[in-house]
């Protein structure tokens, strides 16, 4: 692991107060990145003002906390990535592939650290973000970066003359920088030798360019981070362009201080308070005494419990491994419905809850292909619901075929359990109320909902001692870091992809060869299952989105609709072999074999299947709600 290799020879105290430290700034630049919206709607409710300079800080906390989880994720090996590596059963090639993929990592962040100098310097004015320039928040990028390089230099673990391999890597990264590093000393008046070489730097990027993003590509494939390939590619094509590779570094900045996005790590760390308190016991409990008294009825009250969790999380391998096992004890060892049916069950519906607000993905949609955030979370709720149908049906069929006894209805059972879960079932309600009448923002919604959950599973409910608080913000970490490492990357690959009128060409190629609009939607399915099985929905999102959006307009494809599409396709691809990201975590979860899972998936995996199509050709269930609220 990285953090084991990464203070290695340093004291066991020192390392663990450099990382105590670490975690501290970061879950510091979280909570006030919650608190001020809570302030600036505060003042603007009851003293018809707001808090001075909140929106800067907002964003500029928002930098602080996305770089320095990125480095904590590098620190524990928690970056996202592809992966099939693991299907290489020779465990030296293995090791080969990790080796270089960090050697590549610590390249590209070397180069990355070092260009932010130059976008700092030349880049950036002394703007003032409240008394603090914006050149000081800014200085987060070299740093941050610095450290990332460093970390994954020692994660190859080589040592003695073989440690040259890594040190080897930086010294490259850093002369890979020369063009930005002469901008930084000599600014727009670079001497002519110097002058020259960066052309020679410029010729070497467009020549090798081809051969360079081929080698990218097969690393991403090998396991290395998602985020360094992203970053390799933006800083490769955009120089192979003639375009100044600390406009990388420009968009890392923008893209993490763009306020749209708050709302982002603010939902995750809702959803990362439920799933550690005991809220997922009591909803169990109260949707239990509920629906149990229906054949298949505790299917039902699964299947909402998981689409509650994920659509706050975004991520359905957590509701996975945090309801996994209540559910399954409940489904298999007090009801008695068979395991390999429990299993495929919790294994697909851990996604089921990306379509419901406030769904992170759906807000990613939204602020890439600028469609109205409203419009995607009111899209999402007919599609949203036939897929919880659509399991809960096959639930009630499998149970009475199983012949699983229903048990008899308690009124009063039903009472207390549903009193004693109301905080949490009247959550959504809040969320609801809150943003769809205007009363918050967004980001305000998102900092309420912290707050709320915050006193409810501390102070109410007392299932998280305040010195847990630290836990499960830490835990939290991993995804907010890998989530905002590929959002800070993707924004430059992007606009490189952009800028290039890359997708308007794709766009009129596939009307040339695909008329109908119904073969290019099959044919659209069939692609983003694929991405759905390599990649995750947030790289997904904002690297194939991009590309996907404008062949949607050409075909006349509502914004909206093409969102779900996208989502719904994705959520498949999570579950469908080799390479679904849900069959691991399963796999892990159930101490099953991945075939056994794969097999007990696959009823299910025909039944989301099914929806994909219905919600795929039949684009009033996306776009039916939306035209009401127009």
């Amino acid at each position: 692991m990285a953090d084991n290799h990464e203070t290695e020879g340093k004291p066991p105290r020192i390392k663990s107060v450099l990382h105590h430290v670490e975690e501290l700034f970061c879950i510091v630049s979280l909570v006030f990145m919650a608190l001020l919206p809570l302030a600036e709607s505060a003042a603007r409710i009851f003293f018809k003002s707001g808090v001075p300079a909140s929106s800067g800080l907002m964003t500029h906390f928002l930098l602080l906390s996305g770089l320095l989880s990125g480095m904590i994720c590098t620190r524990n090996n928690n970056h996202l990535s592809i992966g099939l590596i693991q299907y290489l059963k020779d465990g030296k090639l293995k090791d080969i592939f990790r080796l270089l993929g960090n050697l590549l990592s610590a390249f590209v962040a070397a180069l990355i650290a070092w260009s932010s100098l130059s976008f700092i310097k030349i880049g950036l004015s002394d703007k003032k973000i409240g008394f603090i320039s914006e050149r000081v928040f800014a200085l987060i990028i070299p740093v941050s970066f610095t450290i990332i390089a460093l970390r994954f230099a020692r994660s190859t673990g080589l040592k003695g003359r073989k440690i040259i391999f890594p040190i080897l890597a930086l010294l490259l990264g850093t002369a890979a920088a020369f063009p930005v590093i002469a901008k930084f000393i000599w600014g727009f008046d670079l001497p002519d030798a110097v002058f020259d070489i960066c052309d020679k730097f410029y010729y070497l990027a467009y020549y090798l360019r081809l051969p360079l993003v081929v080698m990218l590509i097969f690393a991403a494939l090998a396991g290395t981070p998602l985020f360094v390939i992203i970053g390799a590619m933006a800083l490769l094509l955009m120089h192979a362009a003639g375009g100044e590779m600390d406009s990388v570094s420009a968009d890392i900045y923008t893209s993490l201080t763009n306020g749209n996005i708050i709302a982002i790590p603010l939902f995750t760390l809702v959803g990362f308070f439920l799933s550690e308190s005991r809220a997922g016991e009591r909803l169990v409990t109260a949707f239990r005494s509920l629906f149990s008294w229906m054949p298949g009825g505790i299917i039902l009250a699964s299947v909402i419990i998981c689409a509650f969790f994920t659509s706050f999380t975004g991520a359905s391998g957590v509701t996975i491994l945090a309801l996994g096992g209540i559910l399954y004890t409940i489904l298999s060892e007090h009801i008695k419905y068979p395991p390999k049916f429990s299993i495929g069950l919790l294994t697909s519906v851990g996604s089921v809850g990306l379509l419901f607000p406030p769904s992170l993905p759906l807000i990613l949609v939204g602020t890439t292909t600028q469609t109205n955030i409203v419009h995607m979370f009111v899209g999402g709720l007919i599609p949203g619901l036939i897929l919880v149908l659509a399991m809960a049906v096959f639930g009630c069929i499998a149970s009475i075929k199983i012949k699983i006894p229903v048990e008899k209805f308690d009124g009063k059972k039903a009472l207390a359990a549903v009193k004693n879960s109301i905080l949490e079932i009247l959550l959504p309600v809040f969320l609801i109320f809150g943003y769809f009448t205007g009363i918050f923002s967004l980001v305000e919604i998102s900092a309420a909902a912290l707050f709320y959950v915050f006193i409810v599973e501390v102070f109410i409910h007392r299932d998280i001692k305040l010195s847990e608080i630290k836990r499960v913000f830490v835990n939290a970490i991993p995804i907010i870091g890998g989530v905002l490492s590929i959002l800070a990357l993707s924004k430059a690959l992007s606009y490189y992809i952009v800028d290039t009128q890359a997708p308007a060409n794709v766009a009129r190629w596939m009307q040339n060869v695909v008329s109908s609009k119904f073969v290019f939607l099959l044919l659209l399915n069939i692609v983003l299952l694929v991405v759905g099985c390599l990649m995750d929905i947030f790289s997904a999102i904002l690297i194939v989105l991009p590309l996907v959006a404008p062949l949607g307009s050409a075909y006349g494809i509502d914004p909206v609709h093409l969102g779900i599409i996208f989502i719904v396709n994705l959520e498949v691809g999570f579950l469908t072999p080799p390479v679904g990201m849900n069959l691991f975590l399963a796999t892990y979860r159930f101490k099953k074999s991945f075939v056994d899972i794969c097999r007990y998936v696959f009823p299910f995996l025909i039944i989301q299947l099914v929806v994909v199509l219905l919600v795929t050709y039949l684009p009033f269930l996306s776009t039916f709600l939306v035209g009401l609220i127009k």
